[in-house]
């Protein structure tokens, strides 16, 4: 496997385009078309938003961060709250955001070991 796609569903892509913008803090990397906009998260890894009325709010997308504390912050300036940071195993940490359509982006944190 080389590249991974992953969806979030929107009934209003205006909407969705506008919250994701300030999710990545950057206008989307490609308009593939009138129906749907892709931002790469990174690598080989791109998430893409799409209209699909029947779909919308059903999905749930997992970004790994390397500081969530800070992340979070960020985020609130730029008006998106996270729900609270909780201890996930040992080591890592989760806070899950939810678009306006309802999918859940899930940040997560994992401790290297350094």
């Amino acid at each position: 496997m080389e590249v991974l796609f992953a969806s979030a569903p929107v009934a209003d892509l205006q909407a969705g385009i506008s919250w994701y913008e300030r999710l990545f803090g950057r206008p989307a990397d490609i308009v593939p078309n009138a129906n749907e906009v892709m931002w790469q998260v990174a690598g080989t890894g791109w998430l893409y938003v799409i209209r699909d009325h029947q779909r919308a709010g059903s999905t749930v997308v997992t970004i790994s961060v390397s500081d969530l504390d800070r992340f979070v912050v960020e985020l609130s300036a730029r008006g998106i709250e996270a729900g609270p940071t909780v201890a996930v195993g040992a080591a890592g940490k989760r806070a899950e955001l939810t678009d306006p359509c309802g999918n859940v982006i899930s940040l997560i944190e994992v401790a290297t070991g350094d």
